[in-house]
């Protein structure tokens, strides 16, 4: 029987598609310019007995299918990350024999927010961790779970600098200054912990794979090895990845087909603010958002991200509206800000910041047909407050109430939230979870509510259990076209 053999195959950057030559454009993901050589380890096939081709080694066990009924499975408890935001966007905690992969860009806290998750597990912290780490002090080691903090990008000496401004760490979080995918294998069979932090995918390599730590083989090879060792062992396993100037996790795509949930660490840098966000989750919503805040101390959890969006907004000031919008099971009040003034050029110009551009030229021109508010020959500008990105459909509505009161010069009340939909024939639909926004609008103190007609019939008629508009002290006025704006405004 044959041994391993080494080849040479080109990898597409982007997809991780395999091709014996390289091409220009990859036929899968239809990259341009993604191919790049890299040695690839393969198994030589062997012929059995009747002739035909048989791929593996001699002396595997053989693999049994096993019927459903045969197969056990229970909740498993989650690991409270000491976060409740960071527990929220995971699904409600960390699942034990769990592959996660978290990318954001360079120094954005990556590091600090996994090495402040691996403090509150190994000091057995449960709550919010809504003060410095040192304020719980008695909790460590009290109910702690086995931590280990792997590293290749930084020595010993530098991680205890860093650990130094978030606070006591208990004894239970251990750390390893180490690049071997191999060695850091065998450690883990060995002291069998119960969550494990490799930081970063990019700086680990492999023996058997000939080429540099961070090529598409070795991220690869190593992704795959840490997954069966998360499986097999059980242990919750995090990997720090870099991502590309797009900001996507660098490396081949199928990095993040591997891990069971892919989640992006966002900035808004000119706000001062964090934003978690789930893109892949095979254990929870991918619609989930988590709100951080950088201090001294390390990453604070933003308990009420609405407050902190609106917070310094004009009061009485034209072409400023309140809206809301869900991220999972969460409502965000934001602010939208329109301005509109005549154009210097034969062109008027549109510009659309935190959202959606042709969208944006979509509802002036449905503004300008069917409400007859001509704004073909002005420059328009819409900024969605906070450096939020908006992409859902239920801020139309305040979109268009925002320009209405800057070319009216009309001031919007600052105690008015306004969202829905609006569709081409200037109809106002529905949203989904009208209920939760005006609870949300309520809980804020705003007392007038701007919404779809029929999102007012559903909640008068009480088909929203546990819902009474009546005891929130928020007045809600419905509307079926953008025409009425106008009356209302």
């Amino acid at each position: 029987m044959a041994g391993k053999g080494k080849d040479e195959l080109f990898f597409c950057g982007n997809c991780g598609y395999e091709s014996k030559k390289w091409m220009g454009q990859c036929p899968s993901c239809k990259a341009w310019g993604a191919f790049s050589e890299a040695p690839v380890m393969r198994t030589v096939s062997v012929k059995g007995r009747s002739g035909n081709v048989i791929s593996g080694v001699r002396g595997l066990e053989m693999i049994r299918p096993v019927p459903i009924k045969d197969i056990s499975a229970s909740e498993e408890e989650r690991i409270p990350t000491g976060f409740d935001e960071f527990s929220r966007v995971l699904g409600g905690g960390i699942v034990p024999g769990s592959l996660v992969l978290i990318g954001g860009d360079p120094g954005i806290g990556k590091s600090t927010l996994l090495l402040q998750t691996a403090a509150n597990v190994a000091g057995g912290i449960t709550g919010e961790q809504d003060t410095a780490f040192a304020e719980n002090k008695g909790a460590a080691g009290e109910g702690g779970r086995q931590v280990i903090y792997i590293s290749g990008e930084e020595s010993l000496k530098q991680i205890k600098l860093r650990a130094d401004r978030i606070g006591d760490i208990s004894d239970n979080l251990r750390f390893v200054s180490e690049t071997n995918i191999d060695k850091i294998i065998a450690l883990l069979e060995k002291e069998r912990p119960e969550l494990c932090i490799i930081d970063s995918i990019q700086t680990m390599y492999t023996e058997d794979a000939q080429s540099v730590p961070g090529s598409i083989t070795q991220v690869r090879e190593c992704a795959q090895r840490m997954m069966m060792c998360a499986k097999s062992l059980g242990i919750a396993t995090f990997l720090v990845g870099h991502v590309t100037k797009e900001g996507t996790v660098a490396g081949p795509r199928v990095l993040e087909h591997i891990v069971d949930t892919v989640i992006y660490f966002e900035s808004g840098e000119q706000f001062g603010y964090r934003i978690l966000r789930s893109a892949k989750n095979r254990f929870g919503s991918t619609n989930e958002v988590g709100v951080f805040e950088m201090s001294e101390e390390g990453l604070k959890a933003v308990k009420n991200p609405s407050e902190y969006l609106l917070e310094g907004r004009p009061v009485n000031a034209t072409g400023a509206v309140v809206t809301c919008l869900m991220e999972g099971s969460r409502a965000l009040l934001l602010e939208v800000q329109g301005l509109v003034s005549e154009s210097q050029y034969n062109l008027a110009r549109r510009q659309a910041n935190g959202m959606d551009y042709n969208r944006l030229s979509m509802l002036m021109a449905v503004l300008s047909r069917r409400a007859g508010l001509d704004l073909n020959a002005l420059d328009a500008y819409v900024n969605i407050a906070g450096g939020m990105k908006v992409t859902q459909p239920s801020v139309d509505l305040a979109v268009i109430a925002a320009l209405i009161s800057a070319a009216k010069n009309l001031v919007i009340p600052g105690d008015t939230v306004i969202f829905g939909e609006v569709g081409l024939s200037g109809e106002v639909r529905a949203v989904p979870q009208a209920a939760e926004r005006v609870k949300e609008a309520a809980k804020l103190g705003f007392k007038r509510v701007i919404m779809p007609q029929i999102n007012v019939h559903g909640l008068k008629k009480g088909r929203v259990q546990g819902f009474d508009m009546e005891s929130l002290g928020v007045e809600v006025v419905g509307v079926r076209f953008i025409s009425e704006l106008f009356g209302i405004l």
